[in-house]
């Protein structure tokens, strides 16, 4: 049921979570491959939380045969919508806590900013019954680094304190989710990368996360014209380079 109306909230927000949520660099895909030890080209891929298609699309374009899994049909329209005639793709609705997969079915079970959502005990032991032997799972999260750069550590605070639902690297008890834990062979992996970006598409990100899902259109609106309004003054050249890294980790 939470999953359910999870998929409700990202509904509200799939545009602009389509249009400005960032891309993994190709560092990652090296990295999943190699700590999994499975090869993406050919490999079966449960892609659970899948959104609108980031990591779905990532994989297929690799060379897997990848099976996306969300709760939200508005979400999950956009990722057929850009893949409709693309072979080894199919798309479901459905739970990351019951996947509509058979045992042993899969090569690698995958979360893209969508692990956290889900029942943690569950959700692991239902990726183990759909994998193969020898198979993996991975999860990701790509994340704005504010240790990195002042005005981001700034911007992350005001979020903060403005957005009741905020939580990231701004509260002191942020910490990745608790993945690393379930595993008996895991392994951890942290890829810096650079987003450069336009201040207008920083801003529809920013109205992508649930949080801002969460707030009534007019407070949603507000804050984001103050954001704007800091940046378009310390940035008067409308492009960011925003410190990111990603966490990856697989376990086995």
């Amino acid at each position: 049921m939470i999953e359910r109306a999870l998929g409700k909230v990202f509904d509200r927000v799939a545009e602009a979570y389509d249009a400005a949520r960032p891309h993994y660099p190709d560092e990652v895909y090296g990295a999943l491959s190699e700590i999994s030890g499975v090869p993406l080209a050919g490999a079966t891929v449960v892609d659970v939380g899948a959104g609108t298609g980031i990591l779905t699309r990532a994989l297929q374009a690799r060379g897997a045969r990848v099976l996306a899994v969300d709760p939200g049909a508005e979400m999950l329209s956009f990722l057929v919508s850009r893949l409709s005639g693309t072979a080894g793709v199919a798309a479901v609705i459905g739970d990351g806590n019951v996947l509509p997969v058979a045992d042993g079915s899969a090569d690698l079970v995958t979360y893209g900013q969508s692990w956290h959502w889900l029942d943690p005990a569950v959700s692991i032991a239902e990726a183990r019954r759909a994998l193969r032997p020898g198979g993996a799972m991975a999860a990701c999260w790509n994340l704005a680094d504010p240790r990195a750069a002042e005005w981001l550590a700034d911007y992350e605070a005001r979020l903060s304190a403005e957005a009741p639902g905020y939580w990231g690297p701004a509260h002191a008890q942020w910490r990745v989710p608790p993945i690393a834990t379930a595993f008996e062979v895991v392994e951890e992996r942290w890829i810096p990368w650079t987003r450069r970006i336009g201040i207008e598409e920083f801003l529809l990100d920013l109205r992508s996360h649930s949080y801002m899902a969460a707030l009534p259109d007019d407070a949603a609106r507000e804050l984001v014209g103050r954001r704007r309004a800091e940046l378009q003054a310390a940035f008067p050249g409308g492009i960011l380079s925003v410190p990111m890294r990603v966490y990856l980790v697989v376990g086995r």
